[in-house]
């Protein structure tokens, strides 16, 4: 499989986006990114710019707003926030690729998704982060044996498509681990997200040591709550490395979120922009988890914030 054969398109031009966006057209693969509004217009003038090492720079990419049925791709990238996805898997519910790739979070399971486009749908997960600042992407990546891009069949199968986007990211120098069980990694991520991220609800912006020590004790005793409940729903802690968090004392693990939470990383997710943005989508991932483990009968200490 080359370059050439594969036209990818990347369906949200955000963070997640534009970091694929970039590393995949560097490889020479043929990448055309939908955007909307002032993100639209920015890319059609000024290319899809981003920092490296104190630099400002830009690259060329083929950008739409309108998609045809009858416009086929052989992989869809959909890197919207979890509370837009349903909204964009609907966008692409009659275009005719056969591989809709969903790069976002998941706290529920695939029915709603599937019931929008099929046996197209496959789920996977970004493995890293940033912001966009004024236009200009500034990402954030992880060391690589922590973070990889994550992606699996429902089934846990290894078809013909998901050695074909391993051979495509493997192409693209981009780490990758193929999954067995992605409701499962999904699940454990969304919960990782709902009780770290929570956080930015609160109308106090400001993490003084006081503040950041009752945040992280919070944040602490709601991550062992819900990975206890996902645990009891039959749901595997994915990555296992996770279920130590069960067994370290509350002491340590307050005293690891509240040093995370006085980070840069952490001060930049403050800012209003960013904050707002992931409340919407960590309300919702909440929601839909509730709504998860009641369907299998867990009741627990979940409503500890």
């Amino acid at each position: 499989m080359s370059a050439k054969q594969n036209r990818i398109l990347i369906f949200g031009a955000g963070v997640i986006g534009s970091m694929y966006a970039i590393k995949l057209i560097e490889a020479g693969f043929d990448v055309t990114l939908f955007a909307r509004s002032h993100r639209f217009k920015s890319l059609r003038e000024n290319g899809l710019q981003y920092k490296e090492k104190d630099t400002v720079k830009s690259i060329q990419v083929n950008v739409m707003d309108t998609l045809e049925n009858d416009d086929v791709y052989d992989f869809i990238f959909v890197t919207v926030r979890y509370d837009r996805s349903e909204s964009a898997l609907l966008a692409l519910k009659d275009n005719q690729s056969k591989n809709i790739v969903t790069m976002t979070n998941n706290s529920i399971g695939f029915s709603s998704w599937l019931d929008i486009v099929g046996d197209r749908l496959l789920p996977a997960f970004p493995g890293f982060g940033g912001q966009i600042k004024d236009g200009v992407l500034h990402a954030r990546f992880p060391p690589k044996i922590i973070a990889a891009t994550a992606f699996g069949e429902m089934n846990g199968a290894v078809t013909e498509r998901i050695e074909n986007l391993a051979k495509l990211f493997k192409t693209a120098k981009l780490p990758y681990v193929v999954k067995k069980d992605m409701q499962a990694y999904l699940i454990t991520h969304s919960v990782l997200d709902i009780a770290m991220m929570s956080f930015l609800h609160s109308e106090n912006k400001i993490i003084d040591k006081n503040t950041a020590r009752k945040t992280a004790h919070k944040i602490t005793v709601t991550l062992k709550a819900y990975l206890r409940a996902i645990q009891q729903a039959g749901v595997s802690i994915d990555p296992p490395i996770l279920k130590m968090v069960l067994k370290f004392p509350n002491l340590f693990l307050n005293l690891f979120f509240t040093t995370w939470l006085r980070t840069k990383m952490v001060r930049d997710m403050m800012l209003p922009d960013y904050a707002n943005h992931a409340n919407n989508e960590i309300v919702q991932l909440s929601n839909d988890l509730m709504k998860f483990l009641s369907q299998n009968d867990i009741k627990s200490e979940l409503h500890v914030r």
